[in-house]
């Protein structure tokens, strides 16, 4: 019998490798990212704010150079790895549990002269295919709401993470007090039973031995972001039906976009960036 774990990664492995998914992000990020955005205003375009939260979350760690080992968890394009090494001249491991993405960001690597650098690899987060203690750095955007064992994902940092390494990350969660069923037709939409909290990542650093240096909340760019994905679909849906997004995918696109802005104005969701330390 198959576990919650693995349903909820063949989910998402599914959705990401369809060409409806593939081709809608490609399409409305610009082929870097897939991640909630630093906005300076309400049309601000999608990809320098998806830029911005890359530059700021990178600001955050210590000592980066050319000595540096970064894994991101769930990196979908790679466009963190390739701007982190690009950068800081530092090595990078892109995990993903993407085929078609991870093509697409071996492409933009050699493509750009950095498959020197960034490494991608076929692989989910609850199963790091690394040896302990081999990163400096633990990087993720958006991606351990995908997971149906979030514990299980922290676990995995620790064991591959160096003593002193670090932790920066992104989510979209629910808040801390969050009424119950409130969130459902996200949950849905994902195939979730439920959404992390502040709360509970806390929990997990605290369980494996991390100091929490920081969160960073941005509670209000998680409706701001999702409006403009929104507003982009709308606007572009004759270049994404051109691109093969079909009518179908659009429809529950637009659906879904508009709970998450729903939820994001009613205060029950919120996102920002954690910075954990191990011991």
């Amino acid at each position: 019998m198959k576990t919650y774990t693995e349903e909820a990664t063949k989910t998402a492995q599914s959705y990401y490798n369809s060409t409806d998914a593939d081709n809608f992000y490609f399409t409305i990020w610009g082929g870097e990212d897939i991640h909630i955005g630093l906005y300076k205003s309400d049309i601000d375009p999608i990809a320098p704010a998806s830029q911005r939260t890359i530059e700021r979350m990178a600001s955050k760690a210590t000592d980066l150079g050319k000595d540096s080992y970064i894994l991101d968890l769930g990196a979908g394009y790679g466009g963190s790895c390739r701007y982190l090494s690009k950068t800081y001249g530092c090595r990078s491991v892109a995990l993903n549990l993407s085929e078609v993405e991870n093509e697409r960001d071996r492409e933009k690597n050699k493509a750009q002269g950095l498959d020197h650098l960034v490494e991608v690899v076929d692989a989910t987060f609850e199963d790091v295919p690394y040896p302990d203690k081999t990163f400096d750095l633990v990087w993720s955007q958006d991606a351990f709401l995908h997971s149906g064992n979030r514990e299980k994902i922290f676990r995995e940092i620790d064991r591959v993470l160096k003593p002193g390494g670090e932790i920066i990350f992104t989510d979209p969660m629910r808040t801390d007090n969050c009424p119950e069923g409130v969130l459902d037709p996200i949950l849905a939409r994902l195939q979730l039973d439920d959404l992390a909290c502040p709360a509970l990542y806390r929990d997990f650093a605290t369980k494996f031995g991390f100091d929490e240096i920081e969160f960073e909340e941005h509670a209000e760019q998680l409706p701001r972001h999702y409006q403009r994905v929104l507003d982009e679909t709308i606007a572009n849906e004759s270049r994404l039906k051109d691109a093969g997004v079909s009518d179908d995918y659009l429809e529950r696109m637009k659906k879904g976009l508009r709970h998450w802005v729903s939820g994001g104005k009613n205060g029950y969701l919120t996102w920002g960036i954690f910075h954990f330390r191990k011991r």
